[in-house]
């Protein structure tokens, strides 16, 4: 499950070691690290990492399908954390240590700043592959965070981009060395810890109005 560190002005959220999917427990989890961020008092910043092969796969696939009768509900939560994460009243930086798939990836793109392994790992967008549409929350959400061509490219396509690749596509900032990574992430979310508070948190909500409106649609997230 994740769990939540501190270093000086920056706020660490674990999100495991394994798959990290996005199990309802996990999701609620989430939030509560998150809660603790918010009701925290002068700069302060956020990143995410994770440790393994995965930074996360994305939805919890194997939950669905026990839970069929749950996906409206669980759409909607997952909606809910992309469009915490989009809106957050301070920096937030992902390290992306692996692989960083389908609704992981989404969640990646949900930060302001993302920083990825350069020698191993995929950032990926496979739904064309799996049989599984964006939904209306999801499409906005990449396609405000990326620009056409890559949005195009990555959703229709769904190729693997490796770190120096989804660097040079503008997935994410920077492509560093594994080992510089965390480091790197940290140092980049200090840098701008002092920003954090209620102005912040007005910007990105003005810029992603629309993303945020459609993300947190409750009546027909699926589309």
């Amino acid at each position: 499950m994740p769990t939540l560190d501190r270093h000086d002005a920056v706020f660490v959220l674990h999100l495991g070691d394994g798959e990290n999917r996005f199990h309802p427990d996990w999701i609620a989890a989430v939030h509560a690290a998150l809660d603790e961020v918010e009701k925290s008092q002068g700069p302060r910043a956020l990143v995410t990492a994770a440790t393994g092969k995965f930074y996360s796969n994305g939805l919890d696939l194997e939950w669905l399908a026990e839970h069929s009768d749950e996906h409206l509900d669980y759409v909607i939560s997952v909606h809910g954390l992309f469009a915490r994460f989009l809106s957050l009243p301070l920096v937030s930086v992902a390290a992306l240590q692996g692989h960083t798939f389908a609704a992981g990836a989404m969640f990646s793109l949900a930060h302001d700043f993302r920083l990825m392994r350069a020698d191993r790992g995929f950032w990926c967008l496979p739904e064309a592959d799996i049989n599984i549409p964006f939904t209306p929350g999801m499409s906005a959400l990449i396609q405000a965070r990326l620009t056409p061509q890559t949005a195009h490219h990555a959703m229709v396509s769904a190729r693997r981009f490796g770190g120096q690749e989804a660097a040079a596509a503008g997935i994410v900032d920077q492509a560093v060395d594994e080992s510089a990574l965390r480091t790197a992430a940290l140092e980049l979310a200090q840098a701008h810890a002092s920003k954090a508070g209620d102005t912040l948190g007005t910007i990105k909500a003005r810029m992603y109005t629309p993303v945020l409106t459609t993300l947190r649609d409750t009546t027909n997230p699926r589309g």
